[in-house]
């Protein structure tokens, strides 16, 4: 599975195509999508980004739902419904629809915020006060990670 690390802000040109890292499009050689994936964060002012692998997890988490809940139902509109394929020009390049810049208020510059499985796409200067908001929870819940046994995957970070 691919594995996103570290942050790296690009460019977007006149045509309205930013560069995808280098490091991220080597994380996805040898998926059965040559790009990306991108929806719209429920969460934060922000675009969700992974391989075509990560969300065929995704699928398949939401199948193990209750088949027509509204769980369900909602997970599939905000993800799957709301989702973009964007294939990797010649260059490494990829076109954000405008909905997506939009929601999140991506101009001049995208930020590529690395987060493992994933990555998000962010407006650089939101993502700057993201983290150091987000820097200053962890210090004050004073929280820790335990790291997960590869030989039981049931445990998880916690």
């Amino acid at each position: 599975m691919a594995l996103f690390l570290s942050t790296f802000t690009n460019k977007i040109d006149k045509k309205g195509r930013v560069s995808v890292p280098v490091t991220f499009r080597t994380a996805l050689a040898g998926q059965p999508f040559l790009g990306i994936v991108a929806f719209r964060s429920y969460k934060s002012p922000s675009i969700e980004a992974c391989g075509i692998d990560r969300m065929t997890q995704l699928s398949q988490s939401v199948d193990r739902l209750d088949l027509f809940s509204e769980t369900q139902d909602d997970f599939a509109s905000t993800i799957f419904a709301d989702s973009h394929q964007l294939p990797f020009d010649s260059e490494g390049r990829i076109m954000l629809p405008q909905e997506l810049l939009a929601h999140a208020q991506i101009e001049s510059h995208a930020a590529f915020v690395g987060r493992g499985a994933t990555f998000q796409i962010w407006s650089p200067e939101i993502f700057q006060k993201h983290q150091s908001e987000a820097r200053k929870r962890i210090h004050e819940k004073k929280a820790t990670l335990k790291l997960t046994d590869t030989s039981s995957p049931e445990e998880g970070a916690r």
